[in-house]
């Protein structure tokens, strides 16, 4: 099938790379001229595990191709999807003002009829909105069907490949069969393929990242408790996750949660909600308790080091908001460290994947160390704020002499207090009782 993909971000090039390896003729589109060169080279502007090879592999195939012209991609295709971004106005509600002009574009470019797919996330009654803006700007008939996407950065290729479930908000039975068909090379694990309404669709993306936020802010809120109380976390963790009705994931306490999905879903589902006369009370609590959690740590930095940190070095292992990405967007880590700089200390930092992300961000703000120990030269204290897996099994001896005093902050709950014990470092997790070094 001939199919159009609007947007190269995460879902965007994700999707026409998947869907052009099942055998699909994809073409690509973005306003972005430098992205599109990369593209064409086979280079992939983000990084995404597995996702490079895809795309090369497509393109060298003649199934998979790149272009600045909405025209070009549109002509022909018989489904066009929608993957731009919705970012957060200052109220927390979806800016559709991307996702309305693409589908806008789309429609003038349209040369037959076609089904308009949007994997945008945005509020219910989105895709109606767009319905109606095509319908009057084209003669083609051209439904719109809601497919929200639901792909976890670092795992976007292997979620797509083999899915938990699809989503198909239809109602347009025949356009929801179409582009059902699309996806029945991913399905044969047997993974159902929902069809529903596209309210209940858009609303399904909001209701799915709001839930699994919670049960992050719902963690962090008992961690703290566990603090006040010196009781360990995990025990009380491992204890709730037995429960066959919880279950153990995103249960894990830590610096909150961040990237492009769970803060803007969270403040625009409670916009939209307030907007329809609901009280969301419990996601405007989810939303505080996320921002409360990234300022503990710095508060405990302070208590321990000092609120003057001039003359004081931290060094910060990890920045993506989460591991096996490049993405530091809403980044615990970034937060944590424009509070170290506005303190007055010194930072470095060193992240796998990030570093190119971060300098972005804070410039030269801070000092960045390709080897991770290099960071500790030094320093007063080694911050965790990503967990990665190479952070899991450290030299900790190491770890000791580089710094000036053996100190570990550890967001991210990485290490057992019992090793901490043995290698005689001071270290603070979350939730979790400190650890005193011996002293003489």
């Amino acid at each position: 099938m001939r199919l159009a993909v609007v947007g190269t971000g995460y879902v965007g090039l994700v999707s026409a790379a998947c869907f052009a390896d099942s055998g699909n003729h994809v073409t690509a589109v973005d306003t972005d001229r430098a992205k599109i060169e990369t593209l064409r080279t086979g280079a992939c502007p983000f990084y995404e595990p597995g996702l490079e090879d895809i795309v090369r592999r497509n393109l060298a195939a003649g199934r998979l191709r790149f272009t600045t012209e909405l025209a070009e991609a549109v002509a022909g295709a018989r489904v066009v999807f929608l993957a731009v971004g919705t970012p957060p106005r200052s109220d927390g509600s979806a800016d559709l003002a991307a996702l309305e002009a693409a589908a806008t574009a789309t429609a003038a470019a349209l040369t037959g009829p076609a089904v308009v797919v949007n994997k945008s996330t945005a509020p219910v009654g989105t895709a109606a909105r767009l319905e109606e803006l095509i319908a009057a700007r084209t003669k083609h008939r051209c439904p719109v069907v809601s497919n929200p996407e639901f792909l976890k950065e670092g795992a976007a290729v292997a979620d797509f490949l083999r899915p938990d479930r699809v989503i198909i908000g239809a109602d347009d039975r025949a356009a929801g069969d179409e582009v059902a068909e699309l996806y029945q090379p991913f399905l044969r694990n047997n993974r159902p393929l929902l069809l529903m309404s596209r309210a209940a669709a858009e609303l399904t993306k909001y209701a799915a990242n709001a839930y699994l936020a919670t049960r992050i802010s719902f963690v962090n809120e008992i961690a703290e408790l566990c603090e006040k109380l010196g009781v360990d976390v995990n025990e009380v963790r491992r204890g709730m996750g037995t429960d066959q009705r919880i279950g153990q994931h995103f249960l894990y306490p830590g610096l909150g949660y961040g990237g492009s999905c769970f803060p803007k879903d969270v403040q625009a589902l409670a916009s939209f909600g307030r907007a329809a006369g609901a009280d969301c009370g419990l996601l405007e609590a989810v939303h505080r308790r996320n921002l409360a959690q990234r300022a503990n740590l710095l508060a405990r930095i302070v208590a321990r080091l000092g609120p003057d940190l001039r003359g004081r070095r931290l060094a910060v292992w990890g920045l993506a908001f989460k591991p096996e990405t490049d993405d530091v967007r809403e980044a615990p880590a970034l937060t944590l460290i424009e509070g170290l700089l506005a303190a007055g200390a010194a930072v470095a930092v060193h992240d796998p994947r990030a570093m190119g992300s971060t300098r972005r961000v804070l410039g030269d703000a801070v000092a960045y160390h390709a080897d991770p120990y290099e960071a500790l030269v030094g320093a007063d204290a080694l911050v965790i704020a990503t967990e990665w897996m190479e952070f899991r099994s450290p030299d900790f001896e190491r770890i000791a002499g580089a710094l000036r005093e053996p100190l570990i902050f550890d967001g991210r709950n990485l290490y057992e207090p019992a090793t901490m014990r043995r290698y005689n470092i001071e270290y603070h997790s979350v939730g979790r009782p400190s650890v005193a070094p011996r002293r003489g």
